[in-house]
């Protein structure tokens, strides 16, 4: 089971290669890895010249953004299960080798993830995602707890709902997962696949604000109600919003 991975990057290079050492370093042997640089002027480019020889392709060039990074690696994705991994986020050792022993023993899933811890700029362990187990019906009304860099999908149904789209900035994932769920189960398994870094210059902490609007667009453009569990969780959102921000920031300026 060929497995293809896309890390949309651009100006990521203090972080880049240990994403890229991340992948290169499963112990999975049938994975095509692709970098999609959207032109950083960081030395990103000579990062990735490093690695080029053990990548399926990379590109350095402007883009539209990371969804259209994304949607652009996964255009040229063979592979029979697909996944994204951002550029400041990193794979724990033998994760890619679990999804592929789930995914041929449960055929009925469409997706599985797992846990993912997040860490600090030096990537040391400063939390955990809260992940659960979800549905269709349960994301739906804004009950998510999937970790995208613990995310792995069937290209089969990538190919029946994609691509990402690229009006959204945020919630471009959650889209995608509403469209996956009302086909196929997605399946929570608790092993830590993923790290997740926090930093100064992430979109989690830089822009968080615009992530329920999205999900709400979701939401009403799938026939959803404004007199719904998502839509009185993002007006709870709303309020909660400078506090949540405020612990996360805190937890980011501990790690400094």
């Amino acid at each position: 089971m060929l497995v293809s991975i896309v890390t949309p990057s651009y100006n990521q290079a203090r972080f880049l290669e240990a994403t890229i050492q991340s992948v290169l370093q499963q112990d999975y042997p049938h994975i095509e890895y692709f970098v999609i640089d959207g032109g950083s002027s960081d030395g990103s480019r000579e990062i990735i010249e490093r690695y080029a020889d053990r990548l399926a392709g990379w590109v350095s060039e402007p883009d539209q953004g990371q969804t259209d990074a994304i949607n652009k690696g996964f255009a040229r994705a063979r592979g029979e299960v697909l996944a994204w991994l951002n550029s400041d986020d990193t794979y724990q050792p033998g994760a890619v080798r679990e999804v592929v022993e789930f995914l041929q023993s449960h055929p009925e899933a469409g997706m599985v993830y797992g846990d993912t811890n997040f860490i600090d700029e030096d990537g040391r362990v400063i939390g955990r995602f809260p992940a659960h187990q979800t549905d269709y019906r349960r994301l739906r009304q804004g009950y998510v707890h999937i970790p995208q860099q613990a995310s792995f999908f069937r290209a089969e149904l990538w190919r029946q709902v994609g691509p990402l789209d690229p009006s959204f900035y945020f919630a471009m994932d959650y889209d995608l997962w509403v469209r996956l769920a009302a086909r196929a189960p997605l399946v929570y398994l608790p092993r830590v696949w993923a790290n997740f870094r926090l930093h100064g210059g992430g979109k989690t902490i830089a822009a968080d604000d615009r992530c329920w609007p999205e999900m709400l667009r979701v939401h009403l453009r799938d026939g959803g109600s404004r007199f719904s569990i998502l839509y009185a969780k993002y007006l709870l959102r709303r309020v909660a919003a400078p506090y949540i921000n405020w612990r996360r920031r805190k937890l980011f300026e501990k790690s400094l």
